[in-house]
């Protein structure tokens, strides 16, 4: 009987060895089939007339391959600086800059063409480029013909405003930071200075733009888009232009980081029996709050040794006179200032950074918290008996 046993275990060994390949190949197929859900940033490549680009593609964490659910779209144009072939430095500033540290405010597939050196988004081939790119990433992931947007910064303004003109009917909505119709490589457009806004602002209609400008752009200047702005009033349009104060030319930083700005997307659609409204806003935007003064009383509370969660002395908070100070662990001084009597901020520094005050039921400071657009910080008031023994050295 064990001779038997034995015979039929090594009959079932050799079918599974036969079959096993088989079950493999299907198991492959099967795979093929199904493959594996991606999202986040995706290479992506494009043959037109015979040239080969390179470009990204973004899928938001909770899109699905088999659940036939529409997305927004938003086709995002890069600044002169991000040129290349490569298909992959339009992802370091502006909106992929803020895919990667704000995920959750952008549930947008995110279309990122590139534009070779020597070339710029006003070129005809490169605007086929993007509407080409686009229209082939819409039809593969399912995106949302009503709710498909249009941004872009610098050069990349530039070529958004010829889109927006060429192809008023695609977009939902146009968001454009630092750009202009009067392309910097082609002074001779600005003879036509008194004409050619209106021919825009006809050609758009009632297509929701939003503009952001720095006061201190010296490459692209503000008159472009104050110029634009004007434009589609008078021609009864829907515009909005926020002119930030004490920035140069990169305001695409403080305009994508906008809260708002995602919601404004996302609250207008291609409606084909409703035009939007006409509407019209210019706003100047200042860098920082406007300061209050605090109390003597109340600079001296702040006054103080501060520690990290590791116990590590790592900020010194003084003041002089009227005004208050923080030296950090490096010996580095920086101004503080209050909007709020429980919230500073740095008037020379960061316009994302701020220091929330937290106070116990005696109204003593007990720690304060630094919040800027990517992390947070908490800092506790030390006891300063025991500030000498954690000084580093």
């Amino acid at each position: 009987m064990h001779r038997n046993l034995r015979l039929i275990a090594a009959l079932l060994c050799i079918a599974l060895g036969t079959y096993a390949p088989h079950l493999r190949a299907a198991r492959s197929k099967r795979s093929q089939k199904n493959p594996q859900q991606e999202t986040g940033f995706l290479n992506r490549k494009i043959q037109i007339n015979g040239a080969t680009y390179r470009y990204q593609v973004y899928l938001p964490e909770d899109w699905r391959r088999d659940d036939h659910k529409q997305w927004p779209v938003i086709l995002f144009l890069h600044g002169r600086g991000e040129r290349g072939s490569e298909g992959m430095w339009q992802t370091q500033i502006g909106l992929p800059q803020e895919l990667r540290d704000h995920p959750e405010r952008w549930p947008f597939i995110v279309v990122m063409p590139q534009c070779p050196q020597g070339h710029y988004w006003t070129d005809r081939d490169m605007l086929e480029l993007a509407m080409t790119s686009l229209d082939r990433e819409v039809a593969e992931f399912n995106g949302d013909a009503s709710r498909t947007y249009l941004t872009g910064l610098s050069l990349g303004g530039y070529g958004s405003w010829e889109l927006a003109r060429l192809h008023p009917n695609r977009w939902a909505a146009a968001a454009i930071a630092a750009g202009g119709i009067f392309w910097s490589y082609a002074p001779e457009r600005w003879q036509r200075a008194s004409t050619l806004p209106a021919e825009y602002a006809q050609a758009i209609g009632r297509l929701p733009v939003w503009l952001f400008h720095g006061a201190d752009d010296n490459i692209v200047v503000p008159r472009q888009s104050d110029l634009m702005y004007s434009a589609v009033k008078s021609a009864g349009g829907n515009i909005r232009l926020w002119i930030y104060q004490g920035l140069r030319h990169d305001c695409w930083t403080r305009a994508f980081n906008e809260p708002d700005l995602p919601r404004w997307l996302l609250s207008n659609h291609r409606d084909p029996h409703r035009e939007p409204a006409a509407f019209a806003e210019r706003l100047s935007v200042p860098l920082h709050p406007p300061a209050i003064k605090l109390t003597p009383t109340q600079l001296d509370s702040l006054a103080g040794d501060y520690q990290d969660s590791h116990g590590l002395h790592v900020l010194t908070i003084f003041r002089q006179a009227d005004l208050l100070f923080q030296r950090n662990l490096h010996g580095e001084v920086a101004e503080l200032a209050a909007d709020t009597p429980t919230t500073l901020f740095y008037p020379a520094g960061s316009s994302f950074a701020r220091i929330t005050v937290e106070r116990d039921a005696q109204n003593r400071v007990t720690s304060l918290i630094l919040r800027d657009d990517r992390h947070e910080e908490r800092w506790e008031r030390m006891n300063p008996a025991v500030r000498t023994h954690s000084q580093p050295d």
